[in-house]
């Protein structure tokens, strides 16, 4: 019978990489790019979660790396907000850096 922690790392990993996957193929909208990566993040997190606790470590690291990933979607969404308004929509192939 499989250990949970082993369950969870592959868990995390499959998570990582269902998410790379999905950040390469659908890359046309930038709110489909921006939901991969945090659920890539969200990933990450676990994984680093799961080891942390294992291995017996301090907390903070994970909480500290869970603030930077809300305030990377924060960031994310605040752009993502920002072009809609002046382009539109949310299209990679109209936006243009001549038009910046």
């Amino acid at each position: 019978m499989m250990n949970f922690s082993l369950i969870s790392v592959y868990g995390s990993l499959f998570m990582v990489l269902c998410g790379l996957w999905s950040f390469v193929s659908y890359h046309k909208h930038l709110l489909n790019s921006l939901l991969s990566l945090e659920f890539m993040m969200l990933g990450v997190f676990w994984l680093l979660s799961t080891q942390m606790s294992s291995v017996g470590g301090e907390i903070y690291f994970s909480l500290f790396f869970l603030t930077l990933a809300a305030c990377e979607g924060a960031l994310g969404l605040s752009l993502l907000v920002h072009v809609v308004r002046s382009h539109g929509n949310d299209r990679f192939s109209s936006l243009s850096l001549l038009e910046c």
